[in-house]
């Protein structure tokens, strides 16, 4: 594999710093390369605005248009345009970070929302039919993903009965808004729980878990989310009636029910 590790965690001293420490240090041991997008460290702005592309700040900024006029003439910033060429070099993207208030840290969402301009991660049409190319194909199809996420609950908190929510749904814009609609495979998340009451025990099982993840992501299933053009959704990308399950919400854009997203 070709991975490029996106990891979001302020303190490299945490549970999530050592984990990522882990997950490189098994990707050396068995051939694997990879390249590391660490954003604190980096000191990443997660922020749009209108030097991303050159653009005048005295004109309207439309950020789609504008964004996919930097990136067609090469005019992006060259932090975006380095973040893009290492995903472009890769085949596997893993993005590890901290569940905060249901979602990833700002710093995370603000890599996606600067680096998938238009252009490069979406707006991308099949010549032949007009039609998007999107949940599921596009200019990222062929790459995949797994999402590692630490959280304080307890795993059973995070799954169908617990009053957190069951985590993949928690997941959803980023594993199939974000990562699916630009084409990526998205294979089931890792979730560590508990991470503020780690146990050398409990560190022995996640650093096992994650190892076996990460060796064996090349071949596991990704999530059996639904294709755009495949015909599951008529013309107006409404999912067709008979295929709209008892209960509507996110599990009506899988094929079947996804697998649980912890032990």
């Amino acid at each position: 594999m070709k991975v490029l590790w996106l990891f979001a965690h302020p303190d490299q001293r945490s549970l999530s710093g050592a984990l990522k420490t882990e997950g490189l240090r098994t990707l050396d041991a068995h051939g694997h390369r990879h390249r590391v997008s660490d954003l604190y460290a980096m000191g990443w702005n997660p922020l749009v605005n209108p030097a991303d592309y050159a653009h005048d700040p005295a004109d309207r900024l439309l950020i789609g248009d504008a964004s996919e006029r930097a990136y067609v003439h090469g005019h992006l910033s060259p932090d975006i345009r380095a973040e893009q060429q290492k995903l472009t070099w890769a085949d596997t993207l893993v993005i590890q970070f901290p569940l905060w208030w249901y979602g990833m840290p700002a710093i995370l969402k603000g890599w996606f929302d600067r680096v998938f301009v238009k252009g490069f991660a979406f707006g991308i049409t099949d010549p032949a039919t007009g039609r998007p190319q999107r949940y599921g194909d596009g200019k990222l199809a062929g790459k995949r993903a797994l999402v590692i996420v630490t959280a304080g609950a307890r795993a059973a908190t995070l799954g169908p009965r617990g009053v957190n929510g069951e985590l993949n749904d928690l997941l959803f814009p980023l594993q199939h808004g974000t990562l699916w609609y630009t084409g990526i495979s998205v294979v089931p998340p890792l979730l560590i729980p508990g991470a503020d009451r780690t146990t050398p025990e409990a560190y022995e099982t996640a650093t096992t878990r994650l190892r076996d993840r990460l060796l064996t992501l090349p071949t596991t299933t990704p999530l059996p989310f639904r294709r755009q053009n495949t015909g599951d959704y008529d013309d107006d990308l409404l999912l067709h009636p008979h295929l709209t399950p008892p209960h509507p919400g996110p599990t009506a854009h899988y094929t079947a029910p996804p697998p649980p997203a912890h032990p």
